[in-house]
């Protein structure tokens, strides 16, 4: 799953990415609300963490435009605001959710996958396909009664798939998705995660559309 957290304290920031990672989630990281659409035009997100006292654009005023342009992404604010005013006032732009500072990681990841589960209409955390299945909190996958052994990457795209089960989705689409804004990735990257996850999956669970892309597809 992959988040937008825009935080301008340097600490609190530092601290956010390091446990967020831990949490399995890959994470851009910018500092004011310019950035946050910047990395808009160019990156999709499951998740996006706000802080209402940005530089240039505030909080409230980035979400305002935002849902103005159309951009349906769940928006969390996280931010030290906690009067009742401030919550109102986020929550009628559109926010999904609010919490405040300081606040407790293992919450604070909660409630991201329960916005996530919202947004692709999943109400169990775990996600399904005939024999495949997909613990996104416990980073966990099994093909029937066998445990898949993924690497990150392979774990955090086998996700992307199963989340739009039968859609094709491109290469481009997958890297965006895979890889934090800003990193270089070589060309073939995606590529060689799918062709080792598709060696542990063993059979042809997920099929490429030559010159489109790929999908994941159910098997008996």
């Amino acid at each position: 799953m992959k988040l937008l957290l825009a935080e301008d304290d340097a600490m609190l920031g530092d601290s956010m990415e390091k446990g967020l990672n831990l949490a399995g989630f890959t994470l851009d990281r910018v500092r004011d609300g310019q950035h946050v659409l910047n990395a808009l035009e160019s990156h999709t997100y499951d998740v996006i963490l706000l802080d209402i006292g940005l530089p240039k654009i505030d909080g409230l005023e980035l979400l305002r435009r935002l849902r103005q342009q159309g951009v349906s992404t769940p928006v969390m604010f996280v931010t030290a605001r906690d009067a009742v005013h401030d919550r109102v006032a986020g929550l009628n732009l559109g926010a999904d959710d609010y919490v405040s500072k300081p606040f407790d990681l293992d919450e604070l990841t909660a409630r991201i996958h329960a916005l996530a589960r919202r947004q692709t209409g999943q109400s169990q955390p775990q996600l399904q396909l005939g024999r495949l299945q997909l613990n996104p909190i416990e980073r966990s996958a099994r093909l029937g009664e066998t445990a898949l052994a993924l690497s990150p990457r392979e774990f955090d795209l086998l996700e992307i798939l199963m989340r739009q089960p039968g859609a094709v989705l491109s290469l481009d689409l997958l890297e965006k998705q895979l890889y934090t804004w800003g990193n270089e990735v070589t060309s073939n990257a995606v590529e060689v995660h799918l062709h080792h996850l598709r060696k542990k999956l063993g059979e042809p669970w997920i099929v490429n559309v030559r010159g489109v892309g790929y999908k994941l597809v159910q098997l008996a």
